[in-house]
């Protein structure tokens, strides 16, 4: 073969490697860009957190003079009404409430309100995964306070009342004809708004929903300075009394949870000791000045009492005065839950969101030494219907103010 030609057979050849060759480098760079790529979508992802659409505003940015609005005043009445007229009540009122926890507490109020209002705009309804609903739930509430730890985040379904939340791997959607109620806290330095509602896309369920909230509204209304938590408790088992409904030819009567009440709260403790009874034969103590109240009602078709099935174990609380657990592992947890939430409730989901892994085994065991409070689920008999309403309230000098009142309940 002629010289020239073989060097243009060997040219053609080496022509074809260096293409084959680039060709193999390029596919490489592109899958290795791809994968790099994808990496910094997960990390993106994660730094962001949930995808929370048409999310509102920040009431404080919203409010940047810490004016959140009154929602709903009510004035005293009988032998305590001189109280919205004294000039000297008004001075106290002013320099130990209005300047100090009610901004707190409005704040707190408002962020409910916009938090459940969204939700149920954008995540509450039939189908939806319920830790997933939670889990946007809290996530909302943290991004609208800033971050403050939040109280709880609560989904009891049907004869289920309280203390029951969806763990992981749950499972669980929305059913259009489950009664849910959704019950979490908002703490703004310590001061804590508890309010809860109900849910239900049956409309055979109303007239339920409507004697709880009938309740709630009612036990408020009477409640006051210097009356009688028996008192409160007598007028909202009144409401009960008067409430029925049917389904399908068959007649319900609604009555009271008798073992559920409402409860004082105090600067990051949701039970501060006082009770509000929602049945008749409660306490003869009194109501005092400057008491934040939460006012909760259980309207149920079942016994009228709950109790633990031990099927959900959710809710926990640290211990004010906890006993020092024994390992360095459970001190560990222990101080980190401390740290986190304070002697506000919790639940596994809130561990998972602060990163602790493989805390399980530690957390029993801190349940067992009491160091940490163990609150199980809460229900009625099986088939029966809870619905749920709470709003919190105080008790300021001159009149009170209902906190977390908004247009939809």
């Amino acid at each position: 073969m002629p010289a020239k030609k073989k060097g243009q057979k060997q040219q053609a050849e080496f022509n074809e490697e260096d293409e084959l060759a680039f060709l193999e480098a390029a596919a490489q760079a592109n899958q290795t860009r791809k994968q790099a790529a994808a990496t910094v979508e997960e990390e993106t992802k994660k730094d962001e957190g949930l995808v929370l659409t048409n999310l509102p505003e920040k009431p404080s940015v919203a409010f940047p003079n810490n004016t959140y609005p009154e929602k709903e005043i009510q004035e005293y009445n009988g032998h305590n009404g001189y109280r919205t007229t004294s000039e000297e009540l008004k001075q106290i009122e002013r320099l130990e409430y209005m300047e100090k926890v009610v901004p707190d507490l409005r704040e707190g109020a408002e962020v409910h309100r916009r938090v459940r209002q969204w939700a149920m705009a954008n995540v509450i309804k039939p189908g939806v995964n319920l830790f997933d609903m939670c889990a946007q739930i809290e996530e909302a509430v943290r991004r609208l306070t800033g971050y403050q730890p939040i109280t709880r985040g609560l989904a009891s379904l049907n004869n289920c009342a309280a203390h029951s939340t969806p763990n992981h791997n749950d499972g669980r959607v929305l059913q259009p004809d489950d009664v849910m109620k959704i019950d979490f806290g908002v703490n703004i330095n310590g001061n804590i708004i508890d309010s809860a509602f109900t849910v239900c896309f049956d409309p055979k369920f109303d007239p339920l929903l409507q004697s709880a909230r009938d309740a709630t509204n009612t036990g408020i209304k009477t409640a006051g300075i210097d009356v009688r938590l028996c008192d409160i408790g007598d007028a909202i088992n009144e409401v009960f009394d008067a409430a029925s409904y049917e389904i399908n030819g068959k007649t319900y009567q609604v009555k009271p949870v008798s073992n559920l009440s409402g409860h004082l709260m105090a600067p990051y403790t949701i039970h501060a000791g006082k009770s509000i009874p929602i049945c008749r034969g409660g306490s003869g103590e009194k109501m005092a000045e400057g008491e934040l109240y939460a006012c909760e009602t259980f309207g149920t078709t079942g016994k009228g009492r709950v109790h633990s099935l031990g099927d959900n174990l959710s809710h926990y609380m640290v211990n004010p005065t906890p006993p020092v657990p024994r390992t360095p592992q459970q001190r560990k947890l222990l101080k980190t839950l401390q740290e986190n939430f304070s002697t506000l409730a919790f639940c596994p989901r809130f561990i998972d969101y602060i990163g602790e892994k493989k805390y399980q085994l530690n957390l029993r065991q801190l349940c067992e030494c009491h160091s940490v409070v163990e609150y199980p689920s809460l229900s009625d008999v099986k088939g029966s219907h809870v619905a749920q309403f709470e709003h919190s309230f105080i008790l300021l000098p001159t009149h009170k103010e209902v906190l977390s009142r908004g247009d939809d309940y």
